[in-house]
């Protein structure tokens, strides 16, 4: 089952240049099985759009039945994330990632708190009483950015035509950070279709519950 179309096609508020194209990644396992919850970053050789980066979805990051929802959730330089708790108990979310330490000590269910990501790079949040807790929000500096679906695939669209370099990175990926890169040059128009095999770690098992 294909994901959601706006979770699955990135494209830019403003309108694109006169030439450009879309670039769709497809992304599987050795095994052959989709890679979902992979960011893919484009950085264009000539430079992206200037201005405020903004996407199309929520910043939001839920604790929904002991478990972070999305599980990696990408925003931009500057973002404030909401984690509001959903959950009938009480978490505390934390991350030691030096891109963006914080602490929100407890809080209970409805009860919302925000941060401010204003540096590019990977935080790892989790629950400072329950460890099975883990998210990833990935603060990106380009526009070109977004993360594949179920089916392991991501379109995204108005890309500058030129040599461009592509940064895929997942949480379980077995590669130093956790990310790989491809060099591309983008079509004035039309799609490029680049396929790439991740090799993952397993996920952790979680053993959680109220």
């Amino acid at each position: 089952m294909r994901a959601p179309f706006a979770a699955m096609t990135i494209g830019l508020m403003a309108a694109a240049p006169a030439w450009a194209g879309d670039l769709t990644v497809s992304l599987h396992t050795p095994a052959g099985m989709p890679a979902s919850e992979a960011v893919v970053m484009v950085t264009p050789e000539q430079g992206g759009p200037k201005g405020p980066i903004k996407f199309p979805w929520a910043y939001r990051m839920a604790q929904r039945n002991m478990t972070f929802v999305p599980f990696v959730l990408v925003v931009p330089v500057g973002a404030e994330v909401a984690f509001p708790n959903l959950d009938p108990i009480l978490h505390h979310v934390y991350s030691f990632s030096p891109a963006k330490p914080f602490e929100l000590k407890l809080y209970g269910k409805d009860e919302t708190r925000s941060v401010r990501f204003d540096k590019p790079g990977v935080i790892a949040v989790g629950c400072n009483i329950h460890d099975d807790m883990t998210g990833y929000v990935r603060v990106v500096d380009t526009p070109f950015a977004g993360k594949t679906g179920a089916d392991g695939e991501l379109t995204i669209t108005g890309l500058p035509a030129g040599p461009a370099k592509v940064t895929i990175w997942h949480p379980y990926l077995k590669a130093p950070r956790g990310e790989t890169t491809r060099a591309i040059v983008a079509p004035a128009t039309g799609t490029l279709r680049l396929a790439v095999t991740l090799d993952l770690r397993p996920a952790p098992m979680k053993h959680g519950g109220y």
